[in-house]
């Protein structure tokens, strides 16, 4: 059973904190011997406040897992994540992982984060399988244990064939690609489970409030040149009109470059008309350098 804490469950979350320091020390920012002192009052206020969410695991009457979720920013962090040995393998750890993002939902948070040791396999595998990807920072923790930031995006996701119409809308509504991309068809559809099918291509998009308001395709071309290196590349890069000048695009090109640190590319491109002069300064502020001329043949 998953539950969460109660502002009078303070002995409870004591507990088993304390025992998830004891099993797992290198798992932890905090050590046992700091968290045993902490007063009743203090773990008591931690449930009490509002930017904090607990949640608790427990099989037979035994609580045997543990997770934290603290807003920042506009962002939920998870932390504590913690479950019993005699209680893994059980499916707990990636209900409480579930428990915090819909949490993190519910208080329109963007994303959700979590730092993780690197030496931390398990969970590593399980935070993958939950859709977190490096952002590419790094750190060290005490005793010198190297570990790496995870993110979650609540805004951008894989596509669905039922958001279709609506990327075809979007990307059609551009004054050079409308001609191009015609009505919403069973062309599009054709392309959209080509695209689909292929595990080298990933149609993305961004979600505000049940609408589709951004995508980008990805595509990840391996290569014998730099050394056999994979390389990202990404197309078809829109944001609805209304939300442009906002922030989205950047953050939806952020969480791209994610998507191919992930697949362990060791760059992105992209090509641009020459007549977008707003994308050109747009890609060159997030660090795109003009590094290739393009050219393109029509095949009849």
């Amino acid at each position: 059973m998953i539950e969460q804490l109660m502002a009078h469950e303070g002995d409870r979350l004591k507990a088993i904190r304390l025992r998830a320091l004891q099993e797992a020390p290198d798992a932890f920012f905090r050590t046992f011997e700091e968290e045993r002192d902490y007063s009743d009052d203090r773990w008591t206020e931690s449930l009490k406040n509002p930017e904090l969410v607990w949640f608790i695991a427990s099989l037979d009457a035994t609580d045997v897992g543990l997770v934290g979720g603290r807003i920042e920013n506009g962002s939920v962090m998870v932390f504590s994540m913690w479950v019993a040995p005699e209680a893994r393998g059980k499916g707990i750890a990636s209900v409480l992982i579930d428990m915090v993002v819909d949490w993190a939902r519910a208080q329109k948070a963007e994303q959700v984060e979590l730092w993780a040791v690197d030496s931390n396999h398990g969970a590593l595998e399980l935070y993958r399988r939950k859709g977190f990807l490096p952002s590419g920072e790094t750190a060290l923790m005490r005793d010198l244990l190297p570990e790496s930031h995870y993110v979650r995006s609540l805004l951008f996701r894989t596509a669905k064939l039922d958001d279709l119409s609506a990327i075809v809308a979007l990307i059609a509504d551009d004054s050079i690609a409308a001609a191009r991309t015609g009505q919403y068809g069973e062309v599009h559809e054709r392309a959209f489970h080509a695209i689909e099918s292929d595990p080298n291509n990933e149609l993305v998009v961004a979600e505000i409030d049940g609408e589709i308001v951004g995508t980008a395709q990805l595509t990840y071309i391996p290569g014998v040149s730099r050394n056999g290196a994979t390389r990202l590349q990404v197309e078809a890069v829109r944001v609805a009109t209304h939300l442009r000048g906002r922030g989205l695009g950047r953050k939806m090109m952020e969480w791209c470059h994610a998507k191919g640190r992930a697949r362990a590319c060791v760059m992105v491109q992209l090509t641009s008309d020459k007549a977008r002069s707003d994308a050109h300064r747009f890609y060159e502020g997030l660090g795109y350098a003009r590094s290739h001329e393009g050219f393109k043949l029509t095949l009849d």
